[in-house]
């Protein structure tokens, strides 16, 4: 990320999963250590791992490495001359996701949601120009027939990955790099996605 030099950098969460089969253990405060070295402004969420697992400790460790972490709250942003807002979402399946940052935003000015899970799309107010979402890993084992079984998502596999456009609404969400439950990947490899935002 810091050879590419992006501009921000957005955070979707599940930073360490202690129940991954075969996996070793990583504290949060590690995690946090790691992802400081960026060097674009960094805005965090939490996942449901992070929460479930880790309770306030990982969203404590982020923080205390200088990374900004959104729950259910959002921060404008100077990006080229031009304000952008932010707003993250705590996580569905953990606690509960308001859009109330949203509708405080300046009317005509640009929001981003990110959200941990996908399945908040569907509610995502009109006025939000992209929603940002990892969780689902691609489908982790992405066979036509398995998927819509393995995807974390009341939606099936409707959100698995890349670019959604519904109702003039738009939303990417990410294969992210990690897994769940079994360190394995099939047909969905990890990435990490760099977009690139242009005005109306």
């Amino acid at each position: 990320m810091n050879r590419v030099r992006p501009e921000l950098v957005v955070l979707l969460g599940d930073y360490a999963d202690r129940e991954v089969a075969l996996a070793t253990a990583i504290a949060p405060e590690a995690v946090a250590q790691r992802l400081a070295q960026l060097r674009a402004p960094a805005l965090a969420v939490l996942g449901n791992h992070d929460w479930d697992q880790w309770g306030s400790r990982m969203r404590d460790a982020l923080c205390g490495a200088g990374l900004t972490v959104l729950e259910n709250d959002g921060v404008a942003l100077g990006v080229r001359g031009c304000r952008l807002w932010a707003v993250g979402l705590a996580d569905a399946s953990t606690r509960s996701p308001s859009f109330e940052a949203v509708y405080a935003v300046p009317d005509g000015e640009p929001v981003l949601v990110l959200s941990h899970d996908p399945d908040v799309f569907p509610f995502v107010p009109s006025r939000v120009a992209l929603t940002l979402a990892g969780h689902v890993h691609g489908a982790q084992v992405n066979l036509p027939l398995l998927r819509a079984c393995v995807t974390p998502s009341r939606y099936a596999a409707r959100y698995r990955a890349g670019h959604v456009e519904e109702c003039g609404r738009h939303l990417f969400v990410s294969r992210g790099i990690g897994t769940s439950r079994l360190p394995v990947r099939f047909l969905a490899p990890p990435e990490v996605a760099l977009l690139q935002l242009r005005g109306a």
